[in-house]
């Protein structure tokens, strides 16, 4: 198994990497996050230019061809500028779906001006009361003529707060918890019977609540899977890349944490010297470097077994990774915010926006305990 990055990955991380430092600088991370938008639609327009949005399509997609690993470089760019836009609902949920299950008219009716930066896609398939298992779906579909009308509710819809179109799970047949029976549709947000309720979450990015009240869809924009496959499956598969994507955006902004605490350990002063002279802070720094660069083999192992055709193996090594970053991550953003003292957890200290980004990071598609299990269950 490669583990070194290509002379092409290098150069696509250094320009992510400049990208934040030059243009996505704390103070203008709080703008955003406290307009109405809560993005920079400027810079979404910018990630099309740069063809980030086009990296994990295939070059028949209109996309660049790249892969996982790609995906998770930016991601790890994401993290380490604490980024509004919503590249993680959009390219790796929405058009992840898309890609894998959409037909070629599809594709270029929502894919592609995705991939330009002139469409926001989101991903429905979490509802009330499913906690983490993606098919706890009771949303239904039914087939009225050549229409389906959707009904139901979803829940946590990442970035469906500003997508234009949003790919709806919906059961048509079977029960919640079912594999079985699960149908994807492409929804325009403004659609007559969709309602949304959208939301700021704790750590600043956006998502939204969906009620569905007799939407009516076309047979055209229904996906339907190729032959042998299952929306579930396809469902379960993009799930996975969420949870690899989230790995590397954790790494991201550990890295940042990791950094900005030994630049502080260095500088702050006390007793005529700098804290940091003190060995048991040393300690602590040194199990905080380590953490993160556990977690950093761990969100690269994880991008690579999603080449992994053994479906149960796949689960085995994301759900490794979840766990491994959990840990990892509450390790580092504790000592963190412990070692800057009390202004660690203040809103003007971008460390705090940190410690909360990777909390939720912690929870998204299955904290620990759910991975866990999964684990043991394969």
């Amino acid at each position: 198994m490669d583990l070194q990055y290509t002379p092409e990955q290098h150069q696509l991380r250094e320009s992510v990497e400049r990208f934040v430092r030059e243009a996505y600088d704390f103070s203008h991370r709080r703008r955003v996050a406290a307009s109405e938008l809560g993005h920079d639609a400027d810079c979404w327009r910018r990630y099309a230019d740069f063809g980030w949005l086009a990296i994990p399509f295939s070059e028949a997609e209109g996309g660049i061809g790249g892969d996982a690993v790609d995906t998770g470089i930016v991601m790890e760019g994401v993290g380490r500028g604490l980024l509004l836009e919503p590249y993680l609902a959009s390219v790796v949920l929405g058009g992840g779906l898309l890609s894998l299950i959409g037909s070629e008219a599809q594709k270029a009716e929502w894919l592609q001006p995705m991939m330009a930066g002139e469409l926001r896609l989101a991903l429905a398939y979490a509802e009330p009361g499913s906690r983490y298992d993606p098919f706890h779906i009771a949303a239904t579909a039914r087939q009225e003529g050549g229409v389906w009308r959707l009904d139901g509710t979803k829940a946590l819809v990442y970035g469906g707060d500003c997508a234009e179109a949003l790919v709806v799970i919906a059961r048509s047949a079977g029960a919640p918890g079912e594999r079985a029976g699960l149908q994807a549709f492409v929804v325009d947000a403004d659609a007559p019977g969709l309602s949304r309720t959208a939301y700021a979450m704790h750590d600043g990015q956006r998502a939204a609540d969906l009620r569905l009240d007799g939407v009516t869809v076309d047979a055209s924009r229904r996906l339907v899977p190729a032959h042998g496959t299952e929306v579930g499956d396809a469902l379960e598969r993009v799930v996975d890349h969420g949870i690899a994507a989230l790995a590397a955006e954790a790494v991201g902004a550990m890295a940042v944490l990791v950094d900005t605490t030994l630049d502080y350990l260095k500088t702050r002063q006390q007793f005529g010297r700098p804290i940091g002279t003190n060995q048991a802070l040393q300690h602590r720094m040194v199990d905080m470097t380590i953490a993160l660069d556990e977690a950093r083999c761990m969100a690269l192992y994880a991008a690579l077994m999603l080449r992994e055709a053994d479906a149960p193996a796949r689960r085995r090594a994301l759900s490794a990774a979840k766990m491994e970053i959990d840990r990892t991550a509450r390790l580092v953003g504790q000592e963190a915010v412990q070692m800057h003292g009390a202004m660690g957890v203040t809103e003007e200290l971008a460390v705090g926006h940190y410690f909360k980004r990777l909390s939720m990071i912690r929870l998204g598609f299955g904290d620990a305990d759910w991975h866990a299990e999964r684990y043991m269950a394969q």
